[in-house]
This record gives structure tokens, C-alpha cells and sequence, in this order.
């Protein structure tokens, strides 16, 4: 790293800040952001862009132009985090209908219900499950199913019966019947 950066042009200004410092506010950023490397390129971009509006950061002697340059995309994802946060919420005229008694009551036993089926086919080999996954749960027809899953189309419906069979047995012990 050179001590003291002062390119002659805009162009040159902006190839010396990425050349030097983007791979490692390119890591930096990542982390800032827990993985979403989209955001993490939006947050590179924008400290090099302040950088560049700010050419003075370059001088070094006054200190070190990446620590600046990490301490503004600290700042840009903490900004964003906050803004994030707020555009989640809803500006509403009215407030939403509370649910009724019978509303919350059918939500409660649906919820019952999908852990029901969920323990059920935890019961099930991983064979049974894959096949009810394929079939019912995202709608796979016989043919497609043995496709998906490398299997003969006869094999598929003869584990679907099996497992069904098997799946109802597990619900009726548990006490659940969806």
C-alpha cells in the first residue's frame, strides 16, 4: 500500500480506492451484513463513493484511509439495518378486526394439527417420506414422482399405500386426525 494516494483523475481515484481496499471491505461488508451479499456490494459501493466524494480520506499521513473506509461501511449498515427495521412497519387507518373466539380456536387446532403430521411422518422411513413429500405435498403425479425420484412408478405407488396406511396409524396413536 502506497503512503499517500492522489490520483490525478476521477477515474484514476476510484480504480486506486478499489484496487486497494475492496477486496477487504468487500469481507468486511459481508460480515457487516451476516451474509447477503447483495447488500454487502451496496455497502462497498457506497463507502467507495463517499471515499471518492471525500478525496481528502486518501491523504494518509493523517491516519489509515482503510480504517476510515470501514469505519463508513460500518455506519452505511448500521443506516440501513435501522431503515430496514422501520420500513417493516404499517401505517393503518383503522385497526385490523380482533379474530373471534371460533377464528382462534380453527387456528389453534390447524396448528395442533400440522404438528401432528409433522411427528407423523418423522415415524415414517425416509423412502415413505420422500414419497409423500413428492406426492401430496408438492402435488408430483405417479409419473413424475418416479422421475424425481429415480424410482419405478410402480415402486411409488406401492410406498405411497404403505405410507399412508403407516401415517394414519401414527396419527390415531398420537390423537390427531386431520
Amino acid at each position: 500500500m502506497s503512503a499517500t494516494l492522489v490520483p490525478t483523475s476521477d477515474e484514476a481515484l476510484l480504480r486506486t480506492l478499489h484496487d486497494e481496499h475492496a477486496h477487504a471491505l468487500w469481507s468486511y461488508a459481508v460480515s457487516l451484513t451476516r451474509g447477503d451479499h447483495a447488500r454487502a456490494q451496496d455497502v462497498v459501493q457506497e463507502t467507495l463513493l463517499r471515499a471518492w466524494r471525500n478525496p481528502a480520506v486518501l491523504d494518509q499521513s493523517q491516519g489509515s484511509a482503510r480504517g476510515w473506509l470501514f469505519t463508513v461501511a460500518k455506519r452505511i449498515a448500521i443506516d440501513e439495518w435501522r431503515s430496514a427495521r422501520s420500513r417493516h412497519e404499517m401505517v393503518a387507518e383503522q385497526l385490523p378486526e380482533r379474530p373471534s373466539e371460533a377464528d382462534a380456536d380453527a387456528v389453534a387446532q390447524r396448528t395442533v394439527d400440522r404438528h401432528v403430521v409433522v411427528a407423523a411422518l418423522r415415524t415414517l422411513t425416509p423412502e415413505h417420506r420422500d414419497v409423500v413429500l413428492e406426492c401430496y405435498f408438492r402435488g408430483s403425479s405417479v409419473a413424475q414422482a418416479a422421475e424425481t425420484l429415480g424410482i419405478p412408478p410402480g415402486t411409488v405407488k406401492s410406498r405411497a399405500h404403505y405410507a399412508l396406511r403407516a401415517l394414519r396409524l401414527a396419527m390415531d396413536e398420537m390423537g390427531g386426525t386431520p
